[in-house]
């Protein structure tokens, strides 16, 4: 797909479009002219002592996730589905890789995240918001009310990065959201950030296999 943000990173698109109340959407729809070599098990290694600090498996609403709080500038707190039913699933594509993810979801200026960061190389999950909050990933207010925004490490115009490990781990994950809110699995509630009215993002783009995700969703 075609977008008029192509090459800019996630963090060059937020700030040019800083001021927009904090409803923004993750999973930016440029692709960067040079992606950064993947993250995965050195990278694991790399971070574990500050992993270990900042983790805490009582956050978690999936038990495979890692609890990696978002600043909380970035969502709305809230006691879902109380509030709002959860109805959708909207999956996201990074633009960015795992660790500048997360680092971005933490920086109280971005204005901005999703529930889940799912990395490439092995299908580790990190859980940023807990699933009652509203997360700013969908760029919709009325859609981030009523869903959980996954984000997925790679850039829209390289399928590589869209790994075996990475679709299981997230087809794991939204099987279980959808079990647990009665959410139909199929593709009008389990889509992508393309699909949210208003938006301008085309992620998770066209190398995004969904035949195959939602098969693996519903095994």
């Amino acid at each position: 797909m075609t977008s008029v943000h192509r090459g800019l990173s996630r963090r060059a698109l937020f700030t040019a479009a800083a001021g927009a109340a904090g409803v923004l959407g993750a999973g930016l729809a440029g692709a960067a002219a040079a992606a950064p070599q993947r993250t995965g098990a050195s990278d694991a290694a790399r971070r574990g002592a500050s992993d270990a600090a900042r983790r805490g498996a009582s956050g978690v609403d999936y038990p495979a996730a890692h609890w990696v709080p978002a600043s909380t500038s970035n969502y709305t707190r809230s006691n879902r589905p109380s509030t709002y039913p959860i109805e959708l699933v909207v999956i996201h594509v990074t633009q960015e890789t795992f660790d500048d993810t997360i680092t971005l979801f933490q920086d109280p200026s971005h204005a901005a995240c999703a529930h889940y960061v799912t990395r490439s190389a092995d299908g580790y999950i990190d859980q940023m918001v807990r699933e009652k909050d509203i997360a700013w990933h969908a760029g919709n207010w009325d859609y981030n009310t009523r869903s959980i925004g996954i984000e997925h490490e790679g850039w829209v115009d390289d399928p590589s990065w869209f790994t075996d490990a990475m679709y299981t781990a997230s087809a794991k994950l939204t099987r279980d959201i959808c079990d647990r809110y009665g959410i139909a699995m199929d593709r009008d509630h389990i889509i992508g950030h393309v699909e949210v009215p208003g938006t301008d993002h085309t992620d998770p783009g066209p190398y995004w296999d969904w035949d195959k995700y939602l098969a693996l969703v519903r095994a």
